[in-house]
C-alpha cells in the first residue's frame, strides 16, 4: 500500500525564499528591461510594416496601398540616400578616430603633475554639457564670412575661405561640421580615458621604467592594452552617436550645400516631418537599422574575438 506524502506550505518556505534570493536581480530590472524592449520593438515593428505600404500624410492619414519593396528600392537609388550615407560614414568613421586620438592625448596630459590641472579637468568637460543645438548657433556665428572669429582667424594666417563662407562652400562645409562635433565631443573621451589611465597599477609602470622602457613602450604596451576594453566601448557609442548627427546639422548648414553634409539623420527627418512620407521614411529607417548594426557587429567581433572575460 502507497502511501502519499504531502508537504505542508512551511516546508517550501525556504525553497521559495532560496530562488527568490538567487534570481532578485533579475526580478528587479525585469520592469525596466519590459519596458525598454516595449519602447524599441513597437517602433521598429511599426515603421517595419509601414515600409511596405506607400503613405503619404499629405494625401491622406492611412497607408494607401502596399507597395512590397518598392520603397525600399527608391531609398537605395537615391542620389540624396547614397550622398546621406557617404557623408554619415565619413563623420562616423573620422570623427570618432580623431576624437579617439586628441581624447588620449589630452589624457596622457591630464596624467602630468602639472599646475592648474585641477582647474582644467573641471573645464574640459562643459563642451558635452552644451546642447548640440546650441553648440550649433554658436559656430553658425564663428564660421560667419562676415567677421566670424574662425572665419578672421583663417584670413589672419593667410589660408583660404571660401566667398560663400566655410558653411557655404561644398568644399569645406563638411570639413566644418566635423570640426564643431570634434571640439564637443573630444574632452568626452579625454575624461574617460583619464578616468582608465588612472586605474593603471603604478607597479606595473615602475617596474617598465627600471627596464629603462620608452615613454611609448609603455603607451602601447602597457597602457592602451590595460584600457582596450573600455576604449573598445566608448569608441561603439561614440560611433553610433556620431551616426544619428542631426541638432548641430539643422543649425549649421539643413543639409546643404546642395548634398555636401547631409546625414542619414537629416534625410530621416526631411522625409519624415517635412515631407510626411512615412512609407519612404520607413524603409530608410530599417536601411540605417540594418547598416548599424551590420557595422557595430563586424565591430564588436573583431574587437573582443581575442578576449577572455
Amino acid at each position: 500500500m502507497h502511501t502519499t506524502t504531502v508537504r505542508s506550505p512551511r516546508a517550501l518556505g525556504p525553497a521559495r525564499k532560496s530562488f527568490i534570493r538567487r534570481n532578485l536581480p533579475y526580478l528587479l530590472i525585469a520592469p525596466s528591461v519590459v519596458m525598454l524592449l516595449a519602447l524599441i520593438a513597437y517602433p521598429l515593428l511599426f515603421a517595419l510594416r509601414s515600409s511596405f505600404y506607400f503613405w503619404n500624410l499629405q494625401i491622406g492619414p492611412e497607408p494607401l496601398q502596399f507597395v512590397g519593396f518598392e520603397n525600399y528600392v527608391q531609398a537605395l537609388n537615391a542620389f540624396d540616400f547614397r550622398a546621406a550615407l557617404t557623408n554619415t560614414l565619413i563623420l562616423s568613421i573620422l570623427g570618432t578616430a580623431l576624437e579617439f586620438i586628441f581624447g588620449l592625448a589630452i589624457a596622457l596630459i591630464l596624467l602630468k603633475a602639472l599646475p592648474g590641472m585641477n582647474i582644467v579637468r573641471a573645464l574640459l568637460i562643459l563642451p558635452t554639457t552644451i546642447a548640440p543645438i546650441v553648440v550649433g548657433f554658436l559656430f553658425r556665428y564663428l564660421y560667419d564670412p562676415g567677421g566670424g572669429l574662425l572665419s578672421w582667424v583663417l584670413q589672419s594666417l593667410w589660408l583660404p575661405v571660401p566667398a560663400e563662407g566655410i558653411l557655404g562652400s561644398p568644399s569645406t562645409a563638411l570639413a566644418a561640421i566635423l570640426f564643431v562635433d570634434i571640439w564637443q565631443w573630444t574632452p568626452f573621451f579625454a575624461i574617460v580615458l583619464y578616468a582608465s589611465l588612472l586605474a593603471v597599477p603604478d607597479e606595473i609602470l615602475e617596474a617598465a621604467r627600471l627596464d629603462r622602457a620608452s615613454a611609448w613602450t609603455i603607451l602601447m604596451r602597457i597602457k592602451l592594452p590595460l584600457i582596450k576594453r573600455t576604449a573598445i566601448i566608448i569608441v561603439m557609442l561614440r560611433f553610433m552617436q556620431i551616426f544619428n548627427t542631426f541638432d548641430t546639422l539643422l543649425v549649421l548648414t539643413r543639409g546643404g550645400p546642395g548634398t555636401s553634409t547631409r546625414t542619414l539623420g537629416y534625410s530621416l527627418y526631411e522625409q519624415g516631418l517635412v515631407n510626411f512620407n512615412i512609407g519612404l521614411v520607413s524603409a530608410m529607417t530599417w536601411i540605417t537599422v540594418l547598416i548599424v548594426n551590420v557595422i557595430v557587429a563586424l565591430y564588436v567581433f573583431f574587437a573582443f574575438r581575442n578576449e577572455e572575460w
